[in-house]
């Protein structure tokens, strides 16, 4: 795997498990009981997302180790089975 296609799929795989991570543990302003002045009642409260950034890179980056030893040691081969 390349450079470049290795930060192309790095940065495909963070944005996929950053979506997958950021609907977990929100509760919304309407049931915290306090809503901030011109917000929608539903908007999140504390949204908590430098720990999301944080957890999203760590899963990001084990994902990414194993499916980078997976190609180095050719068993995962996308070329070899297309072929």
């Amino acid at each position: 795997m390349s450079l470049t296609g290795s930060i192309v799929v790095f940065v495909i795989l963070w944005w996929l498990i950053l979506f997958l991570i950021l609907p977990r543990n929100i509760s919304s302003q309407e049931n915290e009981g306090y809503i901030t002045e011109g917000t929608d009642p539903g908007a999140p409260s504390n949204p908590k997302i430098v720990k999301k950034l944080i957890l999203t890179t760590a899963i990001t980056t084990i994902l990414f180790a194993i499916i980078y030893f997976l190609n180095y040691f050719d068993i995962l081969n996308i070329r070899k089975i297309l072929t």
